[in-house]
């Protein structure tokens, strides 16, 4: 099976695997945990930040954040697609009781300062007023956009003259950071937060990364408790994650895997496929005459997993087990499939 579903179905390579059976390790609640210790030292250090906190997901990371970040009853500024709104489980509300409030970022994927300022509310007796912007970047469900630091800045720059503060939902940003060959610290300089996942792209088996100034980081800390993320021997994760922060550089290979997926797709009648930015590839099936669904499981017969992601639309995602005889392959059954339909 050829997996484009998601860069999170990656396996663990052997090192990380040696890596986990030699930890050394301690209980990370008491902060006793060489390995995390080491891990959250690295990851702030890549993001420019403080401090970092390892989190057991992506998910946690985010919502752990707008936990920290509001107080009950305020509104949050967000895209309609943004995947802490989309994606979470309604985690916003029933974690934070906060209330999101969506705007329609466009293909800029981040909001304007005009839109900042037009969707921030002040507090007052009627109003709970806008406790956080949060951004993403990548942004997933817009197909893996890479958004430029400038546009990243200006938007964190609007907020903060509001008082807001911001967000930024880095799963894939290190993603980013490699499309536009930007230093991730540069990448998070306005921000007051950030999250990002070592189990995609980077190919570690489990954990993510929240990383902040001190203060921030230790209300994390209580929230990641409250939350049921709190470990205790977790250098055995850890240990994969230090590994995975080495294949950074690496994400380039996805990003040219893509970009030839995209290509051969677009060779395929009745299909259409976006150009990717970095490892996220939308294809369109409409002409073809075949939903996502119907294109999903025709491919998945032969071998070849991706997901639905709209009507007419699936996402393919290409990750660390994907090599480029696996896309040449991919693209063979792919264009089968849709000859048989």
């Amino acid at each position: 099976m050829i997996d484009l579903r998601s860069d999170t179905v990656t396996t663990p390579s052997d090192e990380m695997r040696e890596a986990a059976a030699s930890a050394e390790v301690g209980d990370d609640v008491y902060r006793d945990d060489p390995t995390v210790n080491e891990l959250e030292r690295r990851a702030a250090d890549l993001a420019g930040m403080d401090d970092a906190l390892y989190v057991p997901s992506g998910t946690m990371g985010n919502q752990a954040a707008i936990r920290v970040h509001t107080d009950r009853g305020q509104e949050l500024l967000c895209d309609a697609q943004a995947h802490v709104y989309k994606w979470e489980l309604g985690g916003i509300p029933q974690l934070s009781q906060v209330q999101p409030r969506t705007l329609d970022f466009g293909e800029r994927c981040v909001p304007t300062p005009e839109q900042v300022r037009e969707g921030y509310v002040a507090e007052d007796l009627h109003r709970p007023g806008t406790g956080l912007l949060c951004l993403e970047n990548t942004h997933n469900s817009r197909g893996g956009v890479a958004v430029p630091k400038e546009r990243i800045d200006a938007a964190a720059d609007a907020a903060h003259d509001l008082g807001v503060p911001v967000h930024l939902d880095g799963a894939r940003f290190l993603n980013a950071c490699v499309a536009l060959d930007t230093d991730p610290e540069a990448m998070t300089e306005s921000v007051d937060s950030v999250m990002f996942c070592l189990s995609k792209g980077l190919g570690a088996p489990v954990g993510s990364v929240l990383a902040g100034d001190q203060a921030f980081v230790d209300r994390a800390r209580r929230t990641r408790k409250l939350f049921g993320g709190a470990m205790r021997q977790a250098g055995i994760i850890a240990a994969p994650g230090l590994l995975a922060l080495e294949n950074v550089d690496r994400l380039a290979d996805d990003h040219a895997n893509a970009a030839r997926l995209a290509e051969g797709l677009n060779e395929i009648e009745g299909l259409s496929a976006s150009d990717p930015d970095t490892n996220i590839v939308m294809v369109d099936s409409e002409a073809a005459g075949l939903t996502g669904e119907e294109l999903s499981a025709a491919c998945k017969e032969r071998d070849v997993a991706f997901s639905a992601f709209g009507d007419y639309t699936c996402r393919l995602c290409t990750n660390l087990d994907v090599s480029e005889a696996d896309v040449e392959a991919a693209l063979d059954r792919i264009e089968t499939a849709v000859a048989a339909a």
